[in-house]
């Protein structure tokens, strides 16, 4: 959720009709809405298995549960303020390194928790995964733009809220 408006990061399988032409990304004041959970997914090579933490600077994609889409970001200008396009791309099997964010926690805490305020930076193009007050006329709910911007504002805070939350593995010996 976006920590300012309180919207929820959100897709669907409608295509931006500019820029890149891939699934659109926007912010949603709904709280019920299968399209607004996303799943935390490591990198291939990394070795964040299920229920281990995620710390800060962790590289990680996000997988749209719907469409299963990867989220992504690449130069193309955003719609409504010209900023970075934030889109969904690839797949199950298909994915870039246009789909890497790295989490930043926002505080002293090392460990991204439930409610804990962070921001996701684009690996490849260094922008901010950012939304703010300005809405889509023509999509109904006043869904709001989300888009990338490379400089680090109060706007680029997100928290995780409901959803499904795997406890970290405790490791015997």
């Amino acid at each position: 959720m976006h920590e300012r408006s309180g919207y929820r990061l959100h897709s669907h399988e409608i295509p931006y009709g500019s820029g890149s032409g891939q699934q659109s990304v926007t912010g949603f004041g709904g709280v019920e809405d299968g399209n607004s959970y996303w799943v935390v997914r490591e990198v291939n090579d990394s070795s964040l298995l299920q229920g281990s933490s995620v710390l800060d600077g962790t590289i990680i994609r996000l997988q749209h549960m719907q469409t299963r889409k990867w989220l992504h970001s690449h130069l193309f200008p955003s719609p409504i303020t010209g900023n970075l396009e934030v889109s969904c791309f690839g797949g199950e099997s298909e994915s870039d390194s246009g789909d890497l964010w790295r989490v930043e926690i926002d505080g002293k805490d090392d460990v991204w928790r439930r409610e804990q305020k962070v921001r996701f930076r684009h690996v490849d193009t260094g922008a901010y995964l950012h939304s703010h007050n300005k809405k889509y006329s023509r999509i109904a709910g006043g869904q709001q733009e989300v888009c990338g911007l490379r400089k680090k504002t109060s706007e680029n805070i997100w928290i995780a809220t409901e959803g499904v939350y795997l406890l970290p593995m405790k490791t015997t010996t």
